[in-house]
């Protein structure tokens, strides 16, 4: 398994020349995540708000989370000091939901990928971290070319990847995949022919991930698929599934970002 995409909290306790993300939030609250950056975050490390800097505005069609202008990450990213080949780290407090987001974003523009906090946030603390109210300040950097996204599809492209037997794979929990309830979105149920791999299986309840023999359980046939579709409700935590598909070596999966929220505003 690819252990080089995760790092240990007491490896961060020993110092580390990388920027650090925190990516905590909250779809109930969005304000939740800056809140707690303020209360105290690990030393060093700048918020990254879903809304703010992960996502474009919403509109009719895209989803709920739709992606940003590449340009525009990128240019968020370099405000940070962050170029193609800086070493980065993220975490969360929610067994890598947000942070994932930030590292599939990073890897789809062609930069140096963070490496994950297993276990996140908490993992930090129980590891005898220190919490820092303070807020870092940051090196700005040049933006370098005209970055794209890679390794994501929209409706059409799904629809495309569908005929020719790609495999679907819902990573939202089984009672929304199955349409008995939908907390969310207007529309229940999920895409037709998608399979449910729920993605807080890839993570215990502490949000550490499992061991590789975990990781395989929890895909199954379905990392035998030639071609994987995977999606959510927003495309956010579908990016959970993708990096352990990735620390599986499965780095070819295709996201679809807009998800069911997409998907089912054309219904």
């Amino acid at each position: 398994m690819a252990t080089q995409m995760l790092l240990d909290a007491t490896e961060l306790l020993t110092g580390d020349s990388a920027v650090v993300f925190d990516c905590r939030f909250s779809l109930v609250d969005p304000t939740d995540g800056a809140r707690l950056y303020r209360q105290g975050h690990i030393p060093g490390a700048h918020y990254l708000d879903l809304n703010r800097d992960l996502c474009a505005a919403v509109a009719v069609h895209g989803g709920r989370h739709p992606l940003p202008d590449p340009a525009v990450f990128a240019s968020i990213l370099a405000g940070y000091g962050v170029g193609p080949q800086t070493q980065t780290i993220a975490y969360d407090d929610s067994r890598l939901a947000y942070a994932a987001r930030f590292w599939w974003m990073m890897r789809s523009l062609g930069f140096k990928p963070p490496r994950l906090l297993n276990g996140g946030y908490q993992a930090y603390l129980a590891a005898g971290g220190i919490a820092d109210s303070s807020i870092a300040q940051a090196i700005p950097c040049a933006t370098v070319g005209t970055p794209s996204f890679a390794g994501y599809c929209d409706i059409d492209d799904l629809r495309v990847a569908q005929e020719r037997g790609a495999l679907l794979v819902d990573s939202r929990e089984e009672r929304r995949y199955q349409g008995l309830e939908e907390p969310i979105d207007p529309v229940a149920g999920h895409i037709p022919g998608a399979i449910n791999k729920p993605w807080q299986g890839v993570t215990t309840d502490a949000g550490a991930t499992l061991d590789e023999l975990g990781q395989k359980e929890h895909w199954g046939d379905a990392l035998d698929a030639e071609q994987l579709v995977v999606y959510c409700g927003s495309g956010v935590t579908a990016c959970v599934n993708l990096f352990s598909l990735a620390l599986l070596g499965r780095d070819d999966a295709t996201l679809y970002p807009g998800s069911w929220s997409d998907w089912c505003s054309y219904l």
